[in-house]
């Protein structure tokens, strides 16, 4: 602002000092960051997290993401503000899958030429719990995937054996019909507002 004010040759020095200042200093915490970054890669390797591991490099990789959270409303103009793009994904969601009068629709009876299908089997459960993915984030019940993984035959059985009840009915349970969808710059955007 002084050099703006006064453009003499010794305000511009003062302000190539400060600029010169400033550059240093944005290179020592560039290096200190980036020193932490690799001792903590280090760490993650020599304790064999191997997930960890692979992420931060990843990262290093990428390097500088920009982000942009903006969406289009109903007319095609950009929203920016995080309040309003939720709403604006809240009502696209509620539009797309929210059939009025879908719960007065009585289930017929529909009679096809297709075969009967077999139930499935305790082995088949077995390998598709197997095939799960790991580390994503549970449903609206809170049990992880790994905890299902680890549980073992016995609740397997019992996972089973309550998949073939709902066979036999031919009903889903009402939990199963919900979906909860998250964008999820928009919900990260919110984490970090109510960590702040």
């Amino acid at each position: 602002m002084q050099w703006v004010q006064d453009s003499s040759q010794s305000t511009a020095d003062n302000l190539n000092t400060v600029r010169r200042r400033a550059s240093r200093h944005l290179r020592y915490k560039k290096k200190k960051y980036l020193k932490a970054k690799i001792e903590e890669l280090e760490t993650n390797s020599k304790i064999k997290n191997i997930r960890d591991l692979y992420r931060g490099i990843n990262d290093f990789k990428k390097g500088y993401q920009s982000k942009t959270n903006i969406v289009k409303d109903k007319k095609g103009d950009f929203i920016g503000d995080p309040l309003s793009i939720v709403a604006r994904w809240k009502n696209h969601f509620s539009q797309l899958l929210n059939i009025p009068g879908a719960k007065d629709v009585r289930q017929t009876e529909i009679h096809t030429a297709e075969p009967l299908v077999p139930e499935l089997g305790a082995f088949k459960l077995e390998l598709a719990i197997d095939k799960l993915k790991s580390h994503v984030s549970p449903g609206t019940d809170q049990i992880p995937v790994e905890m299902m993984k680890a549980r073992g035959r016995i609740k397997h059985y019992e996972i089973h054996q309550f998949i073939i009840s709902i066979w036999s009915k031919e009903e889903l349970p009402e939990e199963w019909k919900e979906s909860i969808f998250i964008h999820i710059t928009i919900a990260f955007q919110l984490c970090l507002r109510v960590c702040h």
